[in-house]
């Protein structure tokens, strides 16, 4: 059975299109893929509460994937820190081939079968730690495998594969399918299939931060401070806060390091 995401695309001729063309259909492929992560959500909602409810236990969040499926896992596990101010290693991104693999493609690097298990040992995985899958096709080996052995661990594991009855849907306990059909150019699924997958890891990090207490109100009150614009967004959550002027709000920031710490200092003067 040929995987959806490397049937042919809609579109013929692509050379032949023009360029306002080439965009506007794009577009339209693009337009699809929210409404195709829509109907996953009950498997999206399923899978952020074992991982809300693993982490509230002491456990961490990993991702295992490869090429473009690995790389968005990296970005989503490096963006945690610093929007909610959590540990760098509450979340973690592994991508097959290791860290040189986000620049530079490593050839073969899916294909073993064994290897994501001994990138996950590296960080003394355990019963409290979730795995997640991530992979369009559903069916990389790196992927599959680190699974298969997280299961045999008893450790909790999900995906977030492209294709429907995959392979690696089939050895997680918590699968989300987003089916995204064909690609614009026939198989690139670092387009509407990576589109998907990371909308679908925007909304599983956010809704676990969200219900570990992260997020006060809409704001992200425990964010790291990194540069000045953040700095400046912190004043203004203060000052919406406390009713302060910038400059003491801004004073309060730099004494207590996070805006969560500058509001409950001034509530508790």
């Amino acid at each position: 059975m040929q995987r959806t995401t490397e049937k042919d695309s809609h579109y013929n001729n692509l050379e032949q299109m023009s360029l306002a063309q080439i965009l506007q259909n794009i577009n339209n492929e693009d337009k699809t893929v929210p409404l195709a992560v829509e109907k996953a959500l009950p498997q999206i909602e399923a899978l952020s509460a074992v991982v809300t409810r693993q982490m509230k236990r002491g456990g961490r969040l990993f991702y295992i994937g490869a090429g473009t499926s690995g790389r968005l896992g990296v970005v989503d596990a490096s963006e945690c820190p610093p929007t909610f101010g959590v540990p760098f290693d509450w979340v973690v991104g592994i991508i097959a081939g290791g860290d040189g693999a986000i620049r530079k493609a490593v050839e073969f690097a899916e294909d073993d079968v064994n290897q994501a298990w001994k990138d996950l040992k590296a960080f003394d995985i355990n019963e409290k730690d979730v795995v997640v899958g991530i992979a369009a096709s559903g069916t990389t080996p790196y992927v599959i495998g680190g699974l298969k052995t997280a299961n045999q661990n008893k450790i909790a594991t999900g995906c977030v594969v492209c294709n429907s009855g995959s392979p690696v849907a089939a050895e997680a306990r918590y699968p989300v399918e987003v089916i995204t059909g064909p690609e614009f150019v026939t198989g690139s699924t670092r387009m509407k299939a990576g589109t998907a997958q990371k909308l679908v890891l925007n909304m599983l990090s956010t809704s676990v931060m969200i219900q570990l207490g992260r997020v006060k109100g809409n704001k992200m009150v425990d964010m790291q401070l990194t540069n000045n614009k953040l700095v400046d967004r912190g004043t203004r959550m203060i000052m919406s806060e406390t009713g302060l002027d910038e400059q003491t709000a801004g004073q309060l920031l730099k004494e207590n390091g996070s805006v969560r710490k500058a509001v409950d200092k001034f509530k508790n003067s």
